[in-house]
């Protein structure tokens, strides 16, 4: 089986707030588990390699904790790959972790548009969970229509948006700008696990809906 990639954000500051950001730790560790759990090889990436920033710090989540304490998955992170050199050829999936970094840079990566296609065209699995989907903002196809348009696609609400006081922050609001490119939205109420699966793209709402995310990937991949 070839890896999983999953790909973190390497924007650490929401808009001009100063507030820092970063990928949604839960939001690596919970479908990793789930991973590590089927058996299936996982690498990491970032838009810039490297150590990503983190955000959603929370230890009080054992996996988070079981995960932060290992000093291999911290090597394994801190060494991430750069997405523009990784050879999609190489894996089986690509995954984005959100994190509200990920509306900054996913978005305006060319290694973004160009590695999911790849992994998508040769019959790979495309995932992503809360703000992750901003990297299908820039996802199109070889014959240049948007990845999402006519999928079902769950991602972080405008509600949810509004609920964290950040709408007037980030650059664009996510599921608004998915419907736009043609997605068929499947909003769930906030903070609920969501997930939505359209033949080979999985995608979730936010952080609740990971490790369901992590569940649907593998299900693909072990079919």
């Amino acid at each position: 089986m070839k890896p999983i990639l999953i790909v973190m954000t390497s924007h650490s500051q929401k808009g001009d707030t100063g507030q820092p950001t970063g990928y949604f730790l839960s939001e690596v560790t919970h479908p990793l588990a789930v991973f590590d759990r089927e058996g299936l090889p996982v690498a990491f990436a970032s838009i810039k390699g490297g150590e990503p920033p983190v955000d959603g710090f929370d230890l009080e989540d054992a996996t988070n904790a079981r995960y932060w304490n290992d000093p291999d998955f911290r090597a394994r992170i801190a060494g991430s790959l750069k997405l523009a050199d990784v050879n999609p050829a190489d894996y089986s999936a690509i995954f984005f972790a959100g994190g509200h970094g990920a509306v900054w840079d996913f978005p305006v990566s060319a290694a973004v548009n160009e590695k999911s296609r790849a992994i998508w065209e040769q019959g790979g699995v495309v995932g992503a969970v809360c703000h992750g989907p901003a990297a299908l903002t820039n996802v199109t196809l070889a014959d240049g229509k948007p990845l999402v348009a006519g999928r079902k696609v769950a991602a972080f609400t405008d509600a949810e948006e509004v609920a964290v006081g950040l709408q007037d922050v980030v650059p664009f609001l996510l599921s608004s700008r998915l419907a736009e490119l043609g997605a068929q939205m499947q909003p769930g109420p906030d903070w609920t696990e969501t997930v939505a699966v359209d033949g080979r793209l999985v995608t979730g709402q936010n952080p609740q809906s990971a490790s369901a995310v992590g569940e649907e990937i593998a299900k693909l991949l072990k079919a």
